[in-house]
């Protein structure tokens, strides 16, 4: 198992960004049932509204004041805010930077698969595993709700 520093500004090759906003990540040790990620929201960067149907997430604020958007509204979160997302639409939730400083958060998640994820103000929902499909390729769907 690798080590990994939370507060350096190396950060892993992400791909597609599905956070919607251009967030950086690395991810940190993860096992086949608890995965956490470090993420990144320079200013002006955000991560799309959504919930998951299989994993639970917590938030953990590290440096900065992120806003947070749930079903109950948007406020902000000061430095070492933690927060819960059930799975479910009680779980929703977004985060946006309107600061001029760079925020970072830890995003801990027990990972199950499949997973299904919706983005309500996308009108969209993938389904997601981590085993192989008949494609031949691991399953990621997407699904246009309209």
């Amino acid at each position: 198992m690798g080590d990994n520093n939370i507060w350096s500004d190396e950060w892993d090759d992400t791909g597609e960004d599905w956070s919607g906003g251009g967030a950086k990540e690395k991810r940190l040790p993860n096992s086949e049932r608890l995965g956490a990620t470090v993420y990144e929201l320079g200013p002006g960067h955000f991560v799309v509204y959504h919930f998951h149907h299989a994993g639970d997430e917590l938030l953990i604020v590290l440096r900065g004041r992120p806003t947070l958007r749930t079903g109950d509204g948007e406020r902000q979160l000061e430095e070492g805010a933690v927060v819960f997302f059930p799975v479910g639409p009680d779980g929703a939730h977004a985060l946006k930077n309107e600061t001029g400083e760079a925020v970072r958060y830890v995003m801990a998640s027990t990972r199950s698969s499949p997973e299904v994820v919706e983005y309500p103000d996308l009108k969209k929902i993938t389904a997601q595993a981590r085993t192989g499909s008949q494609t031949g390729e691991r399953l990621w769907l997407i699904h246009d709700v309209e």
